[in-house]
């Protein structure tokens, strides 16, 4: 007789956990050294970069913010369900999948952002990499407030009595 295999979803290994934020930091530098050397053989042909461009990273993080303390909130007010004027647990569900994605392009608008920048403080003797260095600290200001708000948004979804364990990518033992 043979013991049957567990379905793969079953595997405590292959569930979806809280982002760790040291993946986070691997992605940004994977992106930095990449755009550092993207940048340093076609910087010439890059257009100027206007200081606005990384606003929109500020705008996402202050959403995510916002949705971050209304979702808290009602997490832990256990109004969360399928009443009117509850929190359904299927857009909690989102919030959080859309924390986890914007954790993942916060740390890549970071990296971008800072390889962009490290080759910008280097070049000294160019004019227009003077002229883009505000646009490039903008940037790279936003993308690290949105991978914090993200993760403070992922914070925010988990439910009120979840172990303590699984804050820091542990499981609880068998019992």
């Amino acid at each position: 007789m043979t013991v049957p295999t567990p379905p793969p979803g079953d595997d405590e290994k292959e569930r979806m956990g809280p982002t760790k934020p040291f993946d986070l930091v691997v992605v940004a530098l994977i992106v930095g050294v990449t755009a550092w050397i993207l940048v340093r053989y076609n910087y010439s042909s890059v257009p100027p970069l206007p200081v606005l461009t990384g606003i929109v990273l500020y705008l996402l993080a202050i959403i995510e913010v916002v949705v971050g303390f209304i979702v808290r909130a009602r997490v832990e007010g256990r109004d969360v369900g399928r009443a009117r004027g509850q929190l359904h647990p299927l857009t909690a569900a989102r919030v959080l999948a859309l924390a986890k994605a914007s954790a993942i392009l916060g740390a890549i608008a970071t990296g971008l952002w800072a390889g962009v920048l490290v080759f910008l403080l280097t070049q000294h003797d160019i004019a227009a990499a003077e002229r883009d260095r505000p646009a490039a600290v903008v940037g790279l200001i936003g993308g690290v407030l949105l991978t914090v708000a993200a993760l403070w948004l992922e914070y925010c979804c988990r439910a009120p009595d979840d172990p303590e364990d699984s804050i820091n990518g542990s499981s609880p033992g068998a019992a």
